[in-house]
């Protein structure tokens, strides 16, 4: 099969298309054959060897796939060849085929296409979780989303909207602004690269703030959503897209009565993982119902991984960028 392969760390450049052998399928295992592969932030990292996790190369990156069951190993009941999945691998996925344990595996909904498949679960999964049991975001509250262009962002968006949130989205291009706006229908955009952060938000909520946070960024604009932030808000921990790990200032914290809270979605999936099937199942009825739609932007064929992962480096994606295997 056809594999995209990081055989040492380093940039996009670095990665190579290869074949390699067909994995074989263990006991409580199931290999896909992919259709299609989201590409997430944590893929450039995981390729320099500056994510939480660090594989041991030659591996591919890839975190999240959609395709068809090949064959399943001993012990698995729960699916079957041709069964339509999303398989959560953490890596591997930017190839033709991939085995992961039964646990990392979800039936599609029927009318879900691959492309929608892959671009859902990881950023979905993040936000869904992020909000609800670590936001607790609530009908009538303020939601700023930094870094609402992007993957995360754009579902924290639509999930903020479905839980009847107000939503200030905030990104560093007009235009990329525009387009969420556009989409979600979204209160608010405002552009952290054109103004201060904090003197926009007090202009837009009358200095209240904002009751729930969802920073993706980090860097420099985490003090300035600190001080942004309402009282008894929630300041929720995501990413790091910027480069850059910010430090709290814990007396902000004391004066705004609020709480910084980390999400870290894998983690959580696997200490909770009924949690998060729950959290799935409404994912699903929301897309069944039509409520729910990822924005794809960018399309790229297996071969063309480096560009699909520099596109993110470059943040030019609105939502997501897929690879797809056909």
């Amino acid at each position: 099969m056809k594999a995209m392969l990081c055989k040492e760390y380093g940039p996009p450049s670095t990665l190579v298309l290869e074949d390699i052998p067909s994995e074989p399928t263990g006991s409580g295992q199931v290999k896909i054959r992919v259709r299609a592969a989201g590409v997430n932030f944590p893929d450039v990292l995981i390729i320099k060897g500056e994510y939480q996790f660090k594989p041991t190369p030659p591996f591919s990156p890839g975190a999240e796939v959609a395709g068809e069951v090949l064959e399943v190993g001993e012990g698995v009941t729960s699916f079957r060849p041709g069964d339509r999945v999303i398989g959560m691998c953490g890596w591997n996925g930017f190839r033709e085929e991939v085995v992961i344990g039964v646990e990392r595996c979800m039936k599609m909904p029927a009318s879900m296409d691959f492309d929608t498949g892959a671009a859902l679960s990881m950023t979905y999964g993040t936000s869904y979780h992020a909000l609800v049991q670590r936001g607790r975001l609530a009908a009538g509250e303020t939601l700023l989303v930094l870094g609402a262009t992007g993957g995360v962002g754009t579902a924290a968006i639509e999930i903020g909207k479905l839980l009847g949130a107000k939503i200030i989205a905030a990104g560093g291009s007009d235009e990329k602004l525009a387009t969420v706006k556009e989409k979600y229908a979204v209160e608010h955009v405002l552009n952290y690269r054109t103004g201060s952060l904090k003197d926009q938000m007090k202009t837009l909520t009358g200095g209240a703030g904002a009751n729930v946070i969802y920073d993706a960024v980090g860097g420099d604009l985490f003090e300035q959503a600190l001080r942004s932030i309402a009282w008894d808000g929630r300041l929720l921990v995501v990413g790091f897209a910027s480069g850059t790990i910010p430090q709290a200032k814990a007396n902000l914290t004391l004066l705004k009565g609020c709480a910084i809270v980390g999400v870290f979605w894998g983690a959580f999936t696997a200490r909770e993982p009924e949690t998060n099937r729950k959290n799935f199942e409404q994912l699903f009825r929301w897309f069944e119902e039509g409520k729910l739609k990822p924005i794809i932007s960018h399309r790229f064929p297996l071969e063309r991984t480096a560009d699909a992962l520099e596109a993110i480096v470059r943040r030019e994606v609105v939502g997501k960028a897929i690879i797809t295997v056909p």
